[in-house]
């Protein structure tokens, strides 16, 4: 069975699907009919096309099916683990509102947004909650210290429901790591505080749609209003002192994951630790590089399986299949 009577137009979504199912395919994460419209990068992608080229993948073989799931492979179990996994997000979510409104009552937050697992509606028993933070300019590592200093001192340090791991400021938007898993994350935040300036975020990153054209924004399903004391305690920082807590807690956290993390090379820690002043990354396991290092080679390794081939644009297309 093979594929050779298809259209050009078939194989090209043939292969965005294929693409699509083999990144979810490293998180072990079969993907429903919807979902598959929603995420692959074939734009304006039909229904009745999607479904079509779907069954052919099924009829040679590609890929599998299972209680309305695709995916690689034919562990059927990764559907129940799936189902598993969603109803655990949906009570982690309820924590994670709260934690929101937390945050989102410290000084210099501007927008608080769930990223990680938890904005794919996945949670494992020992996954964290991931948050993305944006700030105030000027004050971002100043916000950092205070969110640092909470969770260390009434939360033993824990990240699991509090890992604030990216911090921008309002006038740095744009995310410079312009590649598949950046614009998933981009794509899958969840808006919990300042839905306006989500969109503004958005608006900033329209590069994402490249990889996710077809992707609907999150709806603002929480509202919250920060209490008056915010005002208060900005309006006691906003002179000297805050920038000197601000340029402080730069030097001190800077210096400190320099120290820690010394054996990284100098590409590997500006990217994974990418410290500036409207800006602070920590993802200390270099996770996108093992993802997007796993990812082209479960493209190349299913080239060779399935008889994908590089076209004209250099991306692969489904030929036929002996």
């Amino acid at each position: 069975m093979g594929m050779e009577n298809n259209s050009q137009k078939d194989k090209a979504i043939a292969r965005s699907i294929l693409e699509t199912l083999i990144y979810f395919d490293i998180f072990s994460h079969p993907l429903s009919f919807d979902e598959i419209i929603d995420y692959c990068n074939y734009p304006k992608l039909q229904k009745e096309d999607g479904l079509r080229v779907l069954d052919q993948l099924k009829s040679g073989n590609l890929i599998n099916y299972h209680k309305g799931f695709y995916f690689l492979g034919n562990d059927e179990s990764w559907v129940t683990r799936r189902q598993e996994e969603n109803r655990l997000a949906d009570k982690r979510l309820k924590t994670a509102v709260r934690y929101s409104r937390l945050i989102a009552n410290f000084p210099y937050v501007r927008g608080v947004l769930i990223s990680g697992s938890l904005s794919k509606h996945v949670m494992k028993p020992d996954s964290d909650i991931d948050f993305f933070i944006i700030t105030k300019p000027g004050r971002l590592w100043a916000c950092r210290a205070f969110l640092t200093f909470f969770k260390k001192l009434f939360l033993g340090d824990s990240y699991r429901n509090f890992c604030i791991n990216y911090f921008i400021d309002s006038e740095s938007l744009e995310i410079p790591d312009k590649n598949v898993f950046t614009a998933t994350e981009i794509a899958f935040l969840l808006p919990m505080y300042n839905y306006k300036l989500y969109q503004e975020f958005l608006d900033s990153n329209q590069w994402y749609r490249a990889e996710y054209p077809n992707f609907r924004n999150r709806p603002e399903n929480v509202q919250i209003k920060p209490v008056f004391i915010k005002d208060m305690l900005e309006f006691l920082f906003n002179n000297r002192i805050g920038e000197w807590i601000d340029k402080k807690s730069f030097s001190i956290i800077t210096r400190y994951w320099q120290n820690k993390f010394s054996y990284l090379d100098q590409a590997s820690y500006a990217l994974n630790f990418r410290s500036l002043k409207n800006v602070s990354k920590h993802h200390p396991n270099d996770f996108q590089q093992k993802v997007l290092k796993e990812y082209y080679e479960k493209i190349a390794a299913y080239k060779s399986f399935a008889g994908l081939n590089p076209d004209d644009s250099g991306n692969p297309i489904v030929n036929q299949r002996a």
